[in-house]
């Protein structure tokens, strides 16, 4: 079951369009997306990578910059701390790449996610200790580890700590406590002091934004600065971050950069994959490069995506890309195992009914278990935990709906947890097996979740009759990229409209193609991907159906002609 809900908010869409050139509907789109005001919308149109925030607003940033032209300066040896991810593995390659340009003596250790875990372990400040290490600095992580970040202190080390996780925090009488670990400088913009306007940059942000920092104490310019953009577009679009604001200008300006990169890594990747000469979107990032840096991390080690980046020939480059695309695909084959395990799982038990869902799958890969909590929550609509068996104890990744703050949920059962961090719509954890009922149970009671907040709401940004699509329009909906959390592609709707000429095809006859025709014979061609069977048996008892919809321009065979890509119907 599905809501279909039209945004209606309000504004002169007439003047609007009249003041910035576009058409009413793309003033209204923008309107939609909480965009107000004609400084917004500028910026939301045309912002520019000089408009970006100054990486001095953040907290301890001065501090941490004192630090480190110190420790340049002294020659004392520096190891960077990241994550297995798309974040942790740019945000570490963007420190790695800095702090050696400024002359650090430098290393980095990204952890393993089966033998050490997320983030900062107590293990791995000994082995800094034993390799003589001076100073730790961590990126995208870091923020919850407080003890390990105190043994690191009594170990006489200095520790700097740059993510942008949620801060661990503790209510009490209607008090909320913060816990910041005890490292020398901490760079994260979610801190409550800190006045950083855009509190939801990546990890990598953070760390280009110390970088960009210390360049410019020594003295080096711009251009070079800008030089880190496409790694932190790419990141910002892998980790889901909005598209908004400063983020929108970073993908937006990275993007671009992307088919031209001097990075003999990213150049074998966009090959491998087939997208040489593209222009690459959002979509491209997130659904297809994106998931080749992180399958290292899942399937064998994110050092191999960092070397990929690091790549100094094409033919070093050429191998690991190589490597990276056909890691990905054995991560789609285990994956879709694991989620047809977990909707087997789901629809046999009683698990069926809770709000929130947590699926034990002890037999899958631990790396895995994120994807496939994504691929159940999309399912069922619903908050979804997948837990898998680990050495020690089970760990597990979430997904969320926007109904309901994961990180909120895990912080009320603390106690049943031996490790947890993340945010409102994914987070991580690892929980001793005996307790999992328990968690399952206490997240059920304790979800503030309506029966209407699991109903999925398809929101429609303007009802829209098909016969309106012009090129035109087509090609000022672009002005909008890149689309993505935040961010959203515009959908339309029309109703009464009949459905002519439907053939289907593709390797899993999933795609239907047809043309549809309104009330007064006005045609265009349209496309749906998905159960394309049983979109053509709906469609035949219909004498005409409502949908929802995309416009664009699709060309084939040299020939370009307006399109509609259906999205729901009924």
């Amino acid at each position: 079951m599905e809501k279909w809900v039209v945004t209606a908010k309000r504004a002169d869409f007439q003047e609007i369009g009249k003041k910035f050139g576009i058409d009413p509907v793309i003033a209204r789109l923008i309107r939609n997306r909480d965009v107000t005001g004609d400084e917004e919308i500028r910026e939301y149109l045309y912002g520019a990578v000089e408009e970006l925030p100054s990486p001095w607003l953040l907290k301890d940033m001065e501090k941490a910059v004192d630090l480190l032209s110190e420790k340049i300066r002294q020659k004392k040896s520096i190891r960077i701390i990241g994550d297995y991810d798309i974040d942790g593995v740019t945000s570490t390659y963007i420190l790695l790449t800095g702090l050696k340009r400024l002359g650090a003596s430098v290393d980095t250790y990204i952890p393993d996610r089966v033998s050490d875990g997320y983030g900062i372990h107590e293990h791995l400040i000994l082995k800094a200790e034993a390799d003589g290490i001076d100073t730790i600095v961590t990126c995208d992580n870091g923020i919850a580890a407080s003890s390990e970040i105190a043994l690191a202190k009594s170990k006489g080390m200095t520790v700097l700590v740059t993510d942008h996780h949620e801060i661990p925090y503790r209510d009490t009488e209607g008090k909320r406590e913060f816990f910041i670990p005890p490292a020398d400088a901490v760079v994260n913009p979610k801190q409550p002091e800190c006045l950083y306007p855009n509190k939801n940059i990546c990890g990598a942000v953070v760390a280009w934004k110390l970088v960009w920092a210390l360049y410019e104490r020594f003295g080096i310019g711009k251009n070079e600065i800008m030089e880190f953009l496409e790694y932190a577009a790419i990141a910002t679009v892998g980790d889901v971050m909005e598209l908004q604001g400063e983020n929108r200008i970073i993908v937006r300006e990275g993007l671009k950069r992307l088919p031209h990169t001097k990075n003999y890594g990213l150049k074998a990747l966009i090959c491998a994959n087939g997208l040489e000469g593209a222009k690459i979107s959002a979509y491209h990032v997130g659904f297809i490069l994106g998931p080749c840096i992180n399958a290292s991390g899942r399937l064998d080690t994110a050092a191999r995506s960092l070397k990929l980046l690091q790549a100094e020939d094409e033919d070093t480059a050429a191998r690991l890309a190589g490597d990276l695309t056909a890691l990905n695909q054995s991560r789609k084959a285990l994956t879709e195992k694991g989620r047809e395990e977990a909707v087997r799982i789901v629809e046999e038990t009683s698990i069926r009914q809770d709000k929130v869902l947590v699926v034990y799958l002890p037999d899958c890969h631990e790396s895995l278990a994120g994807i496939i909590a994504g691929r159940i929550r999309e399912k069922y609509h619903k908050p979804s935990f997948v837990l898998t068996k680990g050495e020690k104890t089970a760990k597990g990744s979430g997904r969320s709906i926007e109904a309901y703050s994961m990180f909120d949920g895990l912080v009320k059962c603390a106690d049943l947890l031996e490790q947890f961090g993340g945010h409102p719509m994914a987070a991580g954890l690892s929980i001793r097996e005996e307790n999992i009922d328990a968690f399952r149970k206490r997240l059920n009671d304790t979800c503030p979740m309506s029966e209407e907040d699991l109903i999925p709401k398809i929101v429609i940004d303007v009802p829209m009759p098909v016969a309106y699509i012009t090129r035109k329009l087509v090609e000022q909906i672009s002005l909008l990229e890149p689309f993505g959390k935040g961010n959203t592609k515009p959908l339309f709707a029309q109703k009464g409209l009949r459905v002519l000429e439907m053939r289907i095809f593709g390797k899993n006859r999933n795609v239907a193609k047809m043309r549809l025709e309104d009330e007064k014979g006005f045609t265009i061609e349209a496309v749906y991907f998905g159960e394309a069977v049983e979109f053509q048996k709906f469609a035949a008892q219909k004498e005409s159906i409502s949908i929802t919809y995309y416009p664009e321009i699709n060309t084939y065979q040299g020939r370009e002609t307006l399109q509609v890509v259906i999205k729901n119907y009924c």
